[in-house]
């Protein structure tokens, strides 16, 4: 991981007005002690009226009302800094899931995503929020109280400064394990949302089985670790509190012993030094034990930051910034020795050269498992060769610009996404330029899709669920074909669009996938080999292997394994 990805992101600007502020906090703590005892010591000892000691009331009415307000500033640029920068972190979290491979985002749970983006970019708060506005309070406050009590008095200035290091020696101690836990807590948190989302989405598949008490236990099981690893946090900080709450009373008590001795016994320091000693003393400690709560937390965020992190840094695409300039044709797509491996032992496809000159229609065939839709996803660029590379017009796929590839590409899978909103939003998200209600209905008309909203309550304002729901599996692909109709794009990509459908829906694609195939290069994954056998290549793969490549005569006459196939679709027929 990159060093300057590790390191948290303070915002300086803040940084700088929290000095400020804990500086005049500081100012004020010292102000306001001051005026307690010379209030007390002009009344009480030296017998002033009290209509005298008026102004220096007001004084500390202000004094007071000062100290409250630069608290709560300090807090408020805290509270907003934390803001900040959790919008920061989930929009970072955002942008990497958007340029996340197309195979790394189908191999990590949707729930553990979630549960990153709101509940750990939460646990980063206290950071923020409490952390740092009290570690520059700290690093401010203290000293200046320590200054004033040296300046009165060096022997309680020598005790503050030989109990001071115990609370920061104690922090580091508990904060270490603190970070450990947190980080556990966070992993269990993970696992349980991860496990809950996807037992609400598969809750049908469960039922179906069998297995929702399998599934419970499962879940229970997740639940008390998460229980069991937040119970240890609340542990080490009530033991954190104690400890902090016995090492300041020690220290004050101490400190008071010292004066009382001197003040009665010795009588060597005055009523006003030792009252302003003491009442500065519980501010000094108080601002320590402080930073020991706030530095509890901020290393329970430490473990969220690295949370963050891992999830910032996962493989992502790492396209260039070519500009893709086709627009006036489709484009010359090879492959040079593509390699792809889903990791060790599992499937891989092996060293692939494929040419595709423009407007070619090429079928990728094979049985179930052979690659096919591997291949095209690295065609379309969704997932990144292992070896070799995919080359358009000569040069690097991923040296041109992402959305200017993807600007000229249309890829329908066999379940297409359709989004919550109306018919006419679902088409429109096909292209990112302007267009009208003609052309929304021409594509449709084109796609065959138009006879479908003829027959809908609100034609193409009708709404529909997300997911596609209110739609069949063979309108849900029409309205792919619109979409692909509105863009216009310069290369095509099927991923077997008309398998599972019925004749005559698949006669409606075959019909629209021949129009789109006019005015772009057409690249198709075939699970029935009868709708492919027109293709200009035909490119035969197995295990991984691109077995043989051309027309469908020559692969019936020269492949066996093509030619099995072709029979077992016909029901044993001569081919």
């Amino acid at each position: 991981m990159n060093q300057k990805r590790q390191q948290i992101p303070i915002p300086k600007k803040n940084v700088l007005f929290l000095f400020i502020f804990s500086a005049l906090l500081g100012v004020m703590i010292i102000s306001q002690a001051y005026f307690i005892v010379a209030i007390i010591d002009s009344i009480f000892l030296k017998g002033v009226s009290f209509s005298t000691v008026l102004p220096m009331l007001g004084l500390l009415l202000l004094i007071m009302a000062g100290r409250v307000l630069f608290q709560y500033v300090n807090r408020r640029i805290g509270v907003q800094m934390a803001a900040d920068v959790k919008q920061a972190f989930r929009r970072s979290l955002f942008h990497t899931a958007a340029r996340s491979s197309f195979h790394s985002s189908f191999t990590s749970q949707s729930g553990k995503k979630v549960s990153t983006v709101t509940d750990v970019v939460d646990e980063t708060d206290s950071y923020y929020s409490q952390y740092i506005p009290q570690i520059i309070q700290t690093s401010l406050i203290p000293f200046l109280l320590l200054l004033v009590v040296f300046t009165q008095h060096v022997h309680s200035g020598l005790i503050l400064l030989i109990t001071a290091p115990f609370i920061p020696i104690f922090m580091v101690i508990v904060g270490l394990q603190t970070k450990k836990k947190s980080e556990e807590q966070l992993d269990q948190l993970s696992a349980f949302s991860g496990s809950f989302l996807d037992a609400l989405q598969g809750l049908t598949t469960l039922k179906l089985y069998g297995q929702t008490e399998r599934q419970k236990k499962k879940m229970e099981t997740s639940s008390l670790r998460f229980r069991d690893a937040t119970m240890e946090i609340l542990k080490i900080a009530f033991t954190n509190s104690f400890m902090l709450e016995v090492i300041t009373m020690l220290g004050i008590g101490i400190v008071a012993l010292e004066l009382a001795i001197e003040l009665v016994i010795y009588e060597s320091l005055s009523f006003f030094t030792a009252f302003f000693i003491l009442i500065l003393v519980p501010e000094f400690y108080t601002s320590l034990k402080e930073l020991g709560t706030a530095f509890h937390n901020g290393r329970s965020s430490l473990g969220a930051v690295k949370k963050i992190e891992e999830e910032r840094t996962e493989e992502v695409s790492m396209w260039g910034k070519e500009t893709l300039s086709i627009m006036d044709r489709p484009p010359l797509i090879e492959t040079e020795n593509i390699s792809f491996t889903y990791g060790e032992k599992r499937f891989s496809l092996e060293h692939m050269n494929i040419h595709i000159p423009p407007y070619q229609q090429v079928a990728i065939v094979g049985r179930s498992g052979s690659g096919k839709s591997t291949l095209l996803h690295l065609l379309a660029g969704l997932i990144v060769p292992t070896e070799g590379q995919v080359k358009v017009e000569g040069r690097r796929l991923l040296d041109y610009e992402e959305n200017e590839w993807f600007r000229h590409l249309s890829y329908i899978s066999q379940h297409p996404y359709i989004f919550s909103g109306t018919i006419a939003e679902n088409i429109v998200i096909g292209t990112d330029r302007e267009v009208t209600k003609k052309d929304i209905e021409e594509a449709a008309e084109r796609s065959g899709f138009a006879e479908v909203v003829r027959d809908l309550p609100k034609g193409y304002e009708t709404a529909v669920g997300e997911g596609g729901r209110g739609l069949s599996g063979g309108e849900m692909q029409r309205l792919a074909l619109a979409r692909a109709f509105l863009k216009r794009p310069s290369v095509i990509m099927f991923d077997e669009p008309t398998n599972g459908l019925d004749v005559k829906t698949e006669q409606i694609l075959k019909k629209s996938m021949n129009e789109l195939r006019k005015s772009a290069t057409v690249i198709t994954v075939a699970h029935r080999l009868h709708t492919v056998q027109e293709a200009d290549k035909i490119l035969f793969l197995d295990h991984g292997r691109l077995i043989a490549a051309g027309i469908h005569e020559e692969l019936l006459n020269r492949v066996e394994g093509y030619r099995e196939m072709v029979l077992i679709e016909r029901g044993g027929a001569n081919g």
